[in-house]
């Protein structure tokens, strides 16, 4: 019992998001503090790694200028002039503004995907594949609930 009990905690651990667990951000904060300004679905999304389900987001069909920010920290991370309708039901960009976002390898679900996330909070938005429009040929397929929207 107790191996399993050693083999289940590894395992959970493992599972923590690796820019909670081995990078250090800019804006930081507490589990408790990320619960108590986001909803439990962006939290489970933006903290968890988790997806929101597609269609759900309004922002997908938004195509009106303006900016894309993180939700965790505000910051700019995707124009308008880059978005693009993938058909996925996720809000999806051919491109990130300037450093504006960070990537990793994600190996869940039996398949190595990249993971994008903030960069100056570590915010989980989404993954990025390499199915989209040019001048990129990138689609960041991004989880509206980490997003907000800024009409310009």
């Amino acid at each position: 019992m107790h191996r399993r009990s050693f083999l289940i905690a590894t395992l959970v651990a493992s599972a923590a998001p690796l820019a909670l667990r081995a990078e250090t951000f800019a804006v930081t904060r507490t589990d408790a503090e990320w619960q108590a300004m986001l909803t439990d679905e962006q939290f489970a999304v933006m903290r968890r790694e988790g997806t929101e389900r597609a269609g759900s987001s309004p922002l997908d069909k938004t195509y009106d200028p303006g900016i894309y920010l993180c939700r965790g920290c505000e910051l700019p991370l995707y124009s308008s002039e880059t978005k693009f309708d993938s058909g996925t039901g996720w809000p999806s960009f051919y491109a990130a503004l300037p450093n504006a976002v960070g990537t990793k390898a994600d190996r869940s679900l039996f398949m190595t995907r990249t993971e994008v996330h903030c960069s100056r909070c570590g915010s989980h938005l989404g993954h990025i594949f390499d199915d989209g429009p040019k001048p990129t040929g990138k689609r960041h397929c991004l989880n509206g609930v980490s997003l907000l929207f800024r009409p310009a």
